[in-house]
C-alpha cells in the first residue's frame, strides 16, 4: 500500500480534501504488532490513534477481584473508541487492549490528530461517529450483561465465534471473559449445551454440532 491509498478505506476519510489527506499521510506511520501484544493497559497514556488495515485488537476491562470482561473488538477499517475518548479527554487507559492476531495499523501521534481535529470538519466527523457507534455498542453490552440470561448470551457468542467449519478456539476461561461472568458458569452452561447435543467439547475447542439449537437459543433474545 502507498501513499494516501489506505485513507479510503475508512468511512468519513476519503473525504478529506488532497492537503489534509497529505498532512495525515506525513504525520503519521504504519506500524506492524504481533499477536499477543499488549497494545495498551490500565495507567497508560493515549499517545496515538490506531486505525486498523488488518487484524483485530480485544479491549477488555478487569475489575479488582480479577474477573475480566471484553467490552469490544476494534477489526480492520475501524478505530479504538477507547484511545479516542482517551486522547480528547487527556487522560489514561483503564483498560486493555491486546492484539487477538498480528496487527497492522496506522499510528496517528496526538500532535496530528489534535490538529486535523481542529482543522477538519471531515475528521471531527469520522472521529465522533465511530466514538457514537461504539459507545451504542457498549450500552448494548451492559444490557446483555444485566438482564439477558447466560445461556442465550453464550449461545450468541459461540454462533458469533465460531470458524466455517463449526469450530470454536476457546476455553472455557476465554468465554467467561467474553462474556463477562465466571468460569464455572460458562462450564455448566456447557455442559448443558452438550446434554443437548448442540455441542461436542474437546481441549480448548468446541465443535458447534447442533447449531440450530444454539440459533434458536440465541434469537429468544427479542422475545424478552
Amino acid at each position: 500500500m502507498t501513499d494516501d491509498s489506505w485513507i479510503d478505506r475508512f468511512d468519513g476519510l476519503s473525504a478529506l480534501p488532497a492537503d489534509l489527506r497529505a498532512d495525515l499521510v506525513a504525520g503519521s506511520a504504519v506500524v506492524a504488532v504481533p499477536a499477543g501484544t499488549q497494545v495498551f493497559a490500565p495507567g497508560q497514556s493515549a499517545d496515538n490513534l490506531l486505525l486498523l488495515l488488518d487484524g483485530t485488537v480485544r479491549v477488555q476491562q478487569r475489575s479488582d477481584t480479577g474477573r475480566e470482561v471484553t467490552l469490544y473488538r476494534v477489526h480492520a477499517g475501524e478505530s479504538c473508541v477507547l484511545t479516542t475518548a482517551c486522547m480528547l479527554a487527556f487522560e489514561d487507559y483503564s483498560a486493555d487492549g491486546i492484539a487477538e492476531t498480528d496487527v497492522r495499523a496506522v499510528a496517528i501521534p496526538r500532535a496530528t490528530f489534535d490538529d486535523l481535529a481542529g482543522r477538519s470538519a471531515d475528521f471531527r466527523a469520522f472521529i465522533f461517529r465511530a466514538y457514537s457507534r461504539r459507545i451504542t455498542d457498549l450500552f448494548m453490552l451492559i444490557d446483555d450483561i444485566v438482564f439477558q440470561r447466560i445461556d442465550v448470551r453464550l449461545a450468541a457468542r459461540l454462533l458469533e465465534l465460531s470458524d466455517h467449519g463449526d469450530i470454536v478456539h476457546a476455553t472455557h476461561q476465554v468465554l467467561a471473559t467474553e462474556l463477562g461472568t465466571a468460569r464455572e458458569v460458562v462450564s455448566r452452561t456447557l455442559a448443558e449445551f452438550q446434554r443437548r447435543g448442540w455441542i461436542e467439547q474437546g481441549r480448548g475447542r468446541l465443535h458447534l454440532s447442533g447449531r440450530a439449537g444454539l440459533d434458536r437459543l440465541a434469537r429468544s433474545a427479542g422475545d424478552r
